[in-house]
């Protein structure tokens, strides 16, 4: 197991041939595309990368991430602080190569002769894993005043229902 800064290239097949545990954290703001939808970019990625072969001799990859990020909820406009976990399972091919023979549980994970860029792969996993609508839970938090429904303007109350016609033309016997 390799503890320290998590290396931003690596070789995978290298990698998984000792069977190498890499270990370490990250810090947030050294991840841009992950910052951009976050309330601020203070904080660590908890990353844990074990490489190895499976039964076929395929390459793979296991990750698990944590990292806590500030985004803003949705409901109150008001910063939330989020724990996010992200476990995933790589099997690592060539460019190109056929991956109907892998098992359903591995995400492929297309890798020419140029090193992985591992803090991409961490930031790409990290972007899936964070909430499409981040929220407080609904016990904490409320919409900001002033945002009811409004009420229903006289125009809307009076408009008819355009179909109307087509309703009366069915219900009448000689048409």
């Amino acid at each position: 197991m390799l503890n320290g800064p998590i290396p931003p290239h690596v070789d995978p097949r290298k990698l998984a041939d000792r069977s190498a545990t890499l270990e370490g954290e990250l810090p947030l703001a050294s991840l841009p595309r992950l910052c951009d939808p976050l309330a601020e970019d203070s904080g660590v990625v908890h990353a844990k990368l074990h490489f190895g072969r499976d039964e076929r001799k395929a390459v793979i990859i296991h990750s698990e991430l944590d990292v806590e990020v500030k985004m803003v909820c949705q409901r109150c406009l008001e910063p939330v602080a989020l724990p996010i976990h992200s476990e995933c399972r790589y099997a690592v091919v060539k460019e190109g190569a056929n991956t109907q023979s892998l098992p359903k549980d591995y995400d492929v994970l297309e890798v020419g002769e140029d090193p992985l860029d591992l803090l991409a792969l961490v930031e790409d996993e990290l972007l899936l894993a964070l909430p499409i609508v981040p929220l407080h839970d609904p016990d904490v938090c409320q919409p900001p005043a002033g945002l009811e429904e409004p009420e229903p303007s006289e125009d809307e109350v009076s408009r008819s229902n355009p179909f109307s016609v087509l309703a009366q033309l069915k219900r009448d016997p000689n048409v």
